[in-house]
């Protein structure tokens, strides 16, 4: 594992984590109201939070709230790993006016099962401290029409790690049958690694074995070209400048008419980036540390990681 350059769970979080994040910035990341608030300060595109919901007693109003919806998602705002996360695709209405859900799977909920699960959200099912947590219920993002081929039922997204506000790494995640249509890995995800110098697919795995073939589209993984790539190593870069957090994970989403826009950040981003790369993050943030210029703006941060990575 040393001789690979991996990087393991201790010295993730005693190397870089512990030492690069500030905790006072946590909540930047770690809420996702904050986030989006932030971002919007900043000038960096996320989905639109449609309305949040913060007690039950607002779920009495939910069928007014999203009458004249045609899709949204839920999300837990201080949620992790893509728990509590529920895409409807299409809000449908009976000749009676009774109001269910088509969730991205194909799955159907009626408003009581919307409610049941919004109200473990404010509970702190899903939270990452188990305390109450606020429910937001967001805009939908289209998919970009060059993953048609790639996903199941979802929409992918690009994470990247970025280290003192150097894009080191970066994979794309591609929703299966298995992960409920979700981009999450531990859920049975696609993870395939991305070449940071021109936006390819190079490797995938699911659930970390690899794979050549999509399960469920039967399309060839490798050699995937991501639209707007210098764009998606640049808005990550920002991130950094955004909530100064020096080891960090952003997730964004291409779309067919915004481009890359931010989906959320994490502060404590996951390993098996290295597997889906078939590659060890510790000589990439090593070079960072030790020969990362100061001072640099992010498009000049990543051409010099393109240039080194």
């Amino acid at each position: 594992m040393r001789e690979f350059g991996i990087l393991g769970i201790n010295n993730r979080i005693g190397r870089y984590i512990l030492r690069q994040n500030k905790r006072a910035n946590y909540p930047l990341v770690d809420d996702k109201v904050k986030t989006a608030s932030r971002a919007d300060a900043w000038g960096v595109p996320m989905p639109e939070n449609y309305f949040t919901i913060t007690n039950f007693g607002d779920l009495k109003k939910l069928p007014q709230l999203v009458a004249g919806m045609s899709s949204f998602v839920i999300k837990p705002a201080n949620g992790s790993q893509g728990n509590g996360i529920v895409v409807v695709s299409e809000v449908l209405k009976d000749e009676k006016g009774w109001i269910t859900f088509r969730r991205s799977s194909g799955k159907i909920m009626n408003m009581e099962e919307v409610r049941h699960h919004i109200s473990g959200i404010l509970s702190g099912m899903y939270s990452l401290s188990g305390l109450p947590d606020t429910a937001i219920i967001q805009q939908k993002i289209n998919m970009h029409p060059v993953f048609n081929d790639y996903c199941y039922g979802g929409i992918p997204d690009v994470r990247v790690i970025v280290h003192s506000g150097f894009p080191v790494m970066s994979m794309v995640r591609l929703p299966t049958k298995d992960s409920d249509g979700k981009a999450n890995l531990h859920q049975g995800a696609i993870g395939a690694g991305i070449n940071l110098k021109d936006g390819t697919t190079r490797n995938a795995v699911i659930k970390n074995q690899v794979v050549e073939t999509h399960p469920d589209t039967g399309h060839r993984l490798n050699g995937l070209v991501i639209p707007h790539w210098q764009e998606v190593l640049e808005l990550a870069a920002r991130c950094y400048d955004m909530v100064e957090l020096g080891y960090l994970g952003v997730d964004i989403v291409l779309t067919p008419d915004q481009g890359p826009i931010l989906l959320e950040l994490n502060a404590r981003p996951g390993l098996a980036i290295q597997i889906a790369n078939q590659a060890g993050l510790v000589p990439r943030l090593e070079k960072i540390t030790k020969e990362g210029p100061q001072g640099l703006t992010a498009k000049e941060r990543v051409a010099l990681s393109q240039s080194w990575f």
